[in-house]
């Protein structure tokens, strides 16, 4: 194989995932606050909620539009850069997808244009529903690419099927309730209303700042306040059950996001800084936190973390007995009716994956030598700097928000956010800082499981299409340019979109409103 092959796909695989989500985010999070603010307009009756909600429709709809364009190319990507993959798992991988197509996609694609031209052809309560539509459509279709995706980490509900030698389903029902896929979902969409809050609490503390569109600014900030706040504390409670999730699951993440090198006596200590050396396999200059990461990631003062240099023994245990797998799996290529060599794969087939790993190393993993073992156990830690690092500037801006919300929603509640300048100018500076936390978020998931393209089942490096470095370069650069072209039409269209405002001009204030002057004034 040539890796150089494998590099580049994971690579064009990574921009266009990376660059896909930054529109997701906002997506799920701005169709779930068009529902609060229509509900508004709809028990009230008062036209200002009815122009608040048309005005963050319009942004909610140029990003919607980007969200979809970009997020056809990565399904595509299955089966023309990782065809052995979608070959290998795709009974299993592919049903989520169909039903996010079916179901979720085909529901956001048929309310969507009755709610942008549906506001004077039907009923206050009938938009009101239709919008919700549209937001359900957009979340079930985070839930069914999580569930893939959650599947990918946790590769529950399914079994290798030497006859077929393809990964098939025998639990639909654990593919769907994976706890990993759970987790991810409730913690993913918590961060889109997150980054949604934001975004509306920033252009509205602009408008402030600006003293223009006052009436719709103040209301949007309150409902951003609100909301932000109660999805910031979500992020981190949900967080918190996604790191539990992984003690179970993906062991060797959770010891790379937290460098822990080797076991601890229980409870072991969260590393709050350090310099993870993975030459010396140790951290530098580590600050910690007793016995806080043995309560938060086994919830007990007894059980222990395992660390990196006993799961990499645990590893080698696991590809000699996958080498003996393998090895029944030949076997049964040649007489599917050996009844030994079946008896024989039962007993390792949990293991046959591991065995897949000297594949780098030697064509048939019956010929490893001990080396070559140790070799590709100790591929199985992920890049530690990376991980740790990634991870504490997340959790750090995660905090920062629920700071963030708690202030505004204080100041919006007491009706002092108009005599507090500083902290408006520090909305709009915290513009950018969820969609930096969200895509740390899917480095740590994605890094974190390699060098698997499937948890414990198939090797990153297996799992591509034979193509060549130059095709791959090709669809490099014309995805970069075709991407970059769309982000400076999304940012031209947003900033149009955000300068010409709710209306051309403020109406007359309402009865309770302040004066429309600049806050700096």
């Amino acid at each position: 194989m040539d890796l150089g092959v494998v590099d580049l796909s994971r690579l064009q695989f990574a921009l266009t995932a990376l660059y896909h989500f930054l529109f997701v985010p906002l997506t799920l999070g701005l169709s779930f606050m068009l529902v609060i603010m229509e509900a508004i307009y709809v028990m009230t009756n008062r036209p200002i909620w009815r122009e608040t909600t048309r005005f963050w429709g319009k942004l909610f709809g140029i990003n919607f539009v980007l969200g979809v364009a970009t997020g056809l190319t990565m399904e595509f990507q299955f089966g023309t850069n990782w065809s052995y993959f979608s070959h290998y798992v795709g009974d299993i991988f592919g049903a989520p997808l169909a039903i996010e197509g079916l179901m979720a996609f085909f529901l956001e694609a048929t309310f969507v244009g009755l709610m942008f031209f549906g506001w004077n052809r039907m009923s206050k309560l009938a938009h009101l529903i239709v919008t919700f539509m549209v937001a359900l459509g957009t979340n079930l279709s985070a839930l069914w690419i999580l569930i893939a995706n959650g599947w990918m980490q946790n590769p529950v509900g399914a079994a290798f099927n030497p006859d077929t030698m393809r990964m098939e389903v025998v639990d639909f029902g654990a593919v769907l309730f994976n706890p990993i896929a759970q987790a991810k979902f409730v913690h993913t969409v918590s961060a889109g209303y997150v980054c949604a809050s934001v975004f509306v609490l920033g252009i509205s503390a602009f408008y402030l700042l600006r003293g223009k569109w006052t009436a719709v600014a103040r209301r949007s900030m309150t409902v951003a306040a609100a909301f932000g706040l109660a999805s910031s504390l979500s992020v981190v409670v949900l967080g918190d059950e996604s790191g539990y999730a992984l003690t179970d699951n993906q062991r060797m993440k959770l010891a790379a996001i937290e460098a822990a090198w080797h076991t601890e006596e229980a409870p072991a200590g969260l590393t709050l800084i350090g310099m993870p050396d993975s030459v010396a396999r140790t951290t530098r200059y580590s600050v910690e936190l007793p016995w806080a990461l043995g309560v938060i990631a086994t919830r007990s003062l007894d059980k222990q973390v395992t660390g990196m240099s006993e799961l990499v023994l645990r590893a080698q245990e696991r590809i000699t007995s996958g080498v003996i797998a393998y090895d029944a799996v030949e076997t049964l290529k040649g007489n599917p009716q050996d009844v030994a060599a079946r008896a024989q794969f039962e007993a390792h087939k949990r293991d046959l994956g591991y065995a897949l790993l000297l594949k780098r190393e030697v064509a048939d993993p019956r010929q490893a030598t001990p080396q070559q073992i140790e070799k590709a156990a100790w591929d199985t830690v992920p890049s530690v700097p990376l991980m740790f690092w990634s991870f504490r500037v997340m959790a750090f801006i995660g905090f920062g928000m629920i700071a963030l919300f708690a202030t505004a929603f204080i100041l919006c509640s007491l009706r002092l956010h108009l005599q507090t300048p500083w902290f408006l100018k520090l909305c709009v500076a915290a513009i950018p800082l969820p969609w930096l936390a969200i895509e740390l978020g899917w480095i740590v998931a994605e890094m974190g499981r390699q060098p698997w393209a499937i948890e414990g089942v198939l090797p990153t490096f297996l799992a591509t299409s034979s193509l060549t470095r130059g095709a791959l370069w090709t669809t490099i650069i014309g995805f970069t340019a075709l991407y970059g072209t769309l982000a400076v039409i999304e940012v031209r269209l947003m900033l149009a979109a955000i300068r010409k405002g709710p209306y051309d001009q403020d109406p007359a204030p309402l009865p309770g409103d302040l004066p429309a002057v600049p806050v700096t004034a």
